[in-house]
């Protein structure tokens, strides 16, 4: 099968993360995948795996007004001299692209799959900028094949978007095929890892932190952002800063995972929350705030963690404070709970779609 699978550039992204897993495990069990960027620089520019073929558009498209309108018109134009059986849309970013390539292409268009990254129903977008949002999509994904959503809880939203049964769910690969066996987790260090960004709710992280009775508890913020001063003053104010380290960006959490005690997630919002199957799949249980269907596919079985509204600082205190205080869970329990995260599994599913969706709209290349 031919899949072209189109990024706007390589940053420092989920989705970004998980199109380069997908890309690099369907090549390596034959298929013939190109992944095409409007700019191919960014933090993850080097992860491309060898497997893969790499096009960069000439000239390149860096991010900015109207660059995903001129992302389009490239893709459909390299989809003329480069026919392929399915093109790739991955995350809510480059819906606009299945929108470009279907007027430009018509019936000579590929097959289109589009991936649901973020929430259709996202904190703090209520009324016209939902309706408004609603609309952009319905406009951008009318001529797409099929959609994939990241939860079961997410298929029936999309559904009703688009007007049609077009959505399957298929679990977010944030884990490779390897079982690493943990250690039962000890010690009272909290870990946070994400960018230091206002989504990530981190202020009420820190205040939440400083409501534990627990005088040996140690936070851990695993990334870098915008708001490091702040929360460095945040912390001081609060009386905690030596309690709380800012360890800056790492490429891999797994480290700070094997010594902590559980993580925390605090965001309003997020696409799914990969690092809470990241954080299972090392055996560590979860405190989160209810900002991603999968707190609830994930943390709804008890001795996986502890749920907390958004915002809501005194029950994200009360739910550390519990999960500080009981005895840490099994941590085989938790690894097999996100077996499905896996990347064969969770690619194998992909292909299927796309087998379904090329084999509805036209015969295979030769």
């Amino acid at each position: 099968m031919k899949i072209l699978v189109v990024l706007h550039d390589l940053p420092l992204g989920g989705t970004e993360r998980v199109a380069l897993r997908l890309t690099d495990a369907w090549a390596k069990v034959g298929h013939q995948v190109t992944l095409l960027c409007g700019s191919a620089t960014g933090a993850q520019a080097g992860l491309v795996s060898e497997a893969v073929e790499l096009v960069e558009c000439a000239p390149p498209i860096p991010r900015g007004f109207g660059s995903r309108i001129r992302l389009g018109r490239a893709v459909a134009e390299h989809l003329r001299r480069h026919p392929a059986d399915v093109l790739f849309a991955p995350g809510n970013f480059h819906w606009s692209v299945c929108r470009s390539v279907a007027k430009s292409l018509g019936d000579d268009r590929p097959a289109i799959v589009a991936q649901v990254s973020s929430p259709i129903f996202k904190h703090g977008r209520k009324g016209l900028k939902q309706r408004m949002f609603e609309a952009g999509a319905r406009r951008r994904l009318r001529d797409v094949d099929a959609m994939v959503t990241l939860s079961p809880r997410t298929v029936p939203e999309t559904d009703r978007l688009l007007g049609r049964r077009i959505a399957t769910a298929i679990p977010l690969p944030a884990l490779d095929d390897t079982l690493h066996p943990a250690k039962i987790a000890s010690g009272k260090l909290i870990v946070a890892a994400g960018r230091l960004a206002p989504e990530k709710g981190y202020d009420i992280a820190l205040k939440a932190f400083a409501r534990i009775a627990d005088a040996e508890a140690r936070l851990a913020f695993i990334g870098d952002g915008p708001l490091r001063a702040d929360l460095e003053a945040l912390a001081e104010s609060l009386g905690v800063r030596e309690r709380v380290t800012l360890a800056g960006y790492a490429p891999d959490i797994a480290p700070w995972l094997d010594r902590a005690r559980l993580l925390l997630l605090s965001s309003w919002h997020e696409g799914f929350g990969a690092v809470i199957v990241e954080a299972l799949g090392r055996g560590r249980p979860v405190v989160a705030t209810d900002c991603t269907p999968a707190v609830w596919d994930l943390l709804d079985t008890p001795g996986r963690g502890r749920v907390a509204a958004a915002g809501d600082v005194d029950g994200l205190a009360r739910a550390l404070e519990a999960e500080l205080a009981a005895a840490p869970p099994e941590p085989s329990a938790l690894i097999a709970a996100v077996q499905a995260y896996r990347i064969t599994p969770v690619a194998n599913a992909y292909l299927d779609v796309f087998e379904a969706s090329r084999t509805r709209r036209q015969p295979p290349i030769s």
